[in-house]
Parts: structure tokens; C-alpha cells; sequence
């Protein structure tokens, strides 16, 4: 294995692959219908990864320092292969943390060959618990108990389940509590995520964000929280557990509390494009190389030359942007997994 370093010193540990760029929700902090509508221009599967492109590339990121492999969308479980793809990067690739992040909709019949196929972790999206909101919030008016069935079916089979809740002042915030004590009674541990200024048009704005801090704060007047840890370098939620011993929840604040400088995370797209922070105007793409020929070890030397550029940082770089009123394009969250 090489160890590679960007231009700031952060190693590769941690890839983050779509496999699809489609998804069943229109979720509005993600996929806005309004947007995302019926002729909305998705990729033709021509030009997707196939399942023996994706597993080439991933043996090219292994080989340079990958640890940790998340499997995203869109929505992930709508892409048949997935156990296929788990398969190959357990038992051909040895990547000893195999993840999904999935809105649920299809988990409940899909755990069991998840399960087989050697995933080692979920994470389910659940942004209220109120059906009326839960059906807006995923502009499809789907409801929330076939999505609570699918992380049953993953409790049960075995599966660590993390649920991940965006919050967004004036929308949902009023849940948080809420929320915390569903988790704990289930002893589910639940990731509050900041809401973020990914993408074009999911209408972002400061006056939405709910700091961590305040997130804390309040869970913890009805039960105290413990600081933890990190568990890891570059781990990207801020952890707590409660001081009565039932589980923990965690908090992304890429907002408030960037975590640019220990950032070893990259993202593939499902047309091959690698993108090295999650606010990226722009992918260098890796499908055309392989397609074009190349070797695997020129494979190999073009995405390290991309990572030993990388100068990202824009969590740490936001306040001075918007300070300076900067527009510029990124890239759309359904797009790189979030």
C-alpha cells in the first residue's frame, strides 16, 4: 500500500462511492422536486460504472491508502448489484469497513443479502417522525413506517444501525428531542447533521442551520451527555454519550465546527468522476481513463496526482466566501452521496 498525502498532509482513508444518481424521495434539503422532476436528465446507463469498473477503481484507492468504503446514491439499494459490489470489497479487496447510507425504502426485503454479502454497518435517513411531515419532507408524501420496517429488518439480521436526521430550523427542529428519545429507547445512535450549502438549489441559508452546539444543549437538560473521542483520525461527527448508559448520538457541523484540516475522504461519482471535497465545483474523471485503456497502475498514478493536488478546504473557507457575497457552482449532493 502507498500512503498519500494531499498538498495540506491528509492521507486517503475514507471513499465515499455512488453507485446510482437515482433515488425514490425528493428529499428538499437533497433532490427538490421541483427540480428533479420527471424529465430531469439522469445518467444512461451506458454511462455508469459497471459493477467490474467499479470494482477495478476501488482496487486502485485500496492500493493507495482506502480503509473505509461508504456505498451512496441517490439511493443505493435501487441499483440491483449492490450485494455484488459489498462482495467484492470484502472478500476480494479486504476493506475492513464496508458501510450503506439508505433512505430505508427498500431495506426491509434487501437486509438479509446485505447482511450475506459481508456489509458491515447502515445508516438510514429519518428527518421527522410526524407521517404528514415525513411524506413533505420526502416530497413524495411516502410514508415513514415501510422506512422504521426496513430499520427493524437491519437491527435484526444484525446490523450496527445509525439514523441520520438534517435539521433545518423552522422545518423540523422542533423534532429534536423527539427524535432522541425514539433513538435511545431503541438503542439506535442517532447523527444529527447540520444543514449544509451543498449543491445549487436546496435553499440554503444561515438563518436554517441549527448549531451542534445547540443540539447538545438541549437533548442534554433532559439527558446529560459525555464527550467521547473520536474513534479515529478524520472521523467527521462529534460524538456524546448519555450518562445513564443508554448509547450515544453523534453531530456533523461541517457549519459551525468545520473539520476541513483531518479531512482523508474522497467521493466517486456514478459516472466515475473523483471529487475531493464534498463542495466541489468540478470531478477529474477516472471512468474515461480506465475506458481509454489505461493500466492499473496508470490507473493508480492518475488519482494520486489528483490527491497530492487536493487543497480543499471550503468548511473552513465558507464565512470569508459568503463575507465576499461568492457564487460558484457545486456539485449536487445526490450526485456524490453527500
Amino acid at each position: 500500500m502507498t500512503d498519500i498525502r494531499d498538498f495540506l498532509g491528509r492521507p486517503l482513508r475514507d471513499l465515499r462511492v455512488s453507485v446510482t444518481d437515482r433515488c425514490n424521495f425528493r428529499c428538499t434539503y437533497c433532490m427538490p422536486a421541483e427540480i428533479f422532476g420527471a424529465d430531469y436528465p439522469f445518467l444512461k446507463a451506458s454511462q455508469l460504472m459497471s459493477l467490474d469498473e467499479l470494482t477495478r477503481l476501488l482496487r486502485a484507492f485500496v492500493a493507495l491508502g482506502v480503509e473505509k468504503l461508504r456505498i451512496t446514491g441517490g439511493e443505493p439499494l435501487l441499483r440491483p448489484d449492490v450485494p455484488e459490489l459489498i462482495r467484492a470489497a470484502k472478500n476480494e479487496l479486504r476493506i475492513p469497513d464496508v458501510a450503506l447510507t439508505t433512505n430505508g425504502w427498500l431495506l426491509e426485503k434487501q437486509a438479509p443479502a446485505l447482511k450475506a454479502a459481508g456489509l458491515d454497518r447502515i445508516n438510514v435517513s429519518v428527518d421527522s417522525l410526524r407521517d404528514d411531515r415525513f411524506g413533505a419532507l420526502n416530497g413524495r408524501g411516502l410514508k415513514l413506517d415501510r422506512v422504521l420496517a426496513g430499520i427493524q429488518s437491519a437491527a435484526t439480521v444484525g446490523f450496527p444501525v445509525k439514523v441520520n436526521m438534517v435539521v433545518v430550523r423552522g422545518s423540523n427542529d422542533d423534532e429534536i428531542e423527539t427524535m432522541a428519545e425514539w433513538a435511545r429507547e431503541r438503542r439506535l445512535t442517532l447523527r444529527f447533521i447540520e444543514f449544509m450549502d451543498v449543491g445549487n438549489h436546496n435553499g440554503w441559508s444561515r438563518e436554517k442551520v441549527v448549531p451542534a452546539r445547540e443540539i447538545v444543549e438541549r437533548i442534554g437538560r433532559s439527558w446529560p451527555l459525555e464527550p467521547c473521542g473520536p474513534a479515529y483520525r478524520g472521523e467527521v461527527a462529534a460524538r456524546y454519550r448519555y450518562a445513564d448508559g443508554r448509547g450515544e448520538i453523534g453531530l456533523i457541523s461541517s457549519i459551525t465546527e468545520p473539520f476541513c484540516k483531518d479531512c482523508n475522504r474522497a467521493r466517486l461519482s456514478a459516472d466515475g468522476r473523483l471529487f475531493t471535497c464534498l463542495f466541489a465545483s468540478g470531478g477529474s474523471n477516472l471512468l474515461s481513463v480506465l475506458r481509454g485503456g489505461a493500466t492499473d497502475a496508470e490507473l493508480r498514478e492518475t488519482l494520486a496526482g489528483v490527491w497530492r493536488g487536493r487543497r480543499d478546504r471550503y468548511s473552513d473557507e465558507r464565512a470569508e466566501r459568503l463575507a465576499r457575497d461568492e457564487q460558484r457552482e457545486k456539485i449536487e449532493m445526490s450526485f456524490i452521496g453527500g
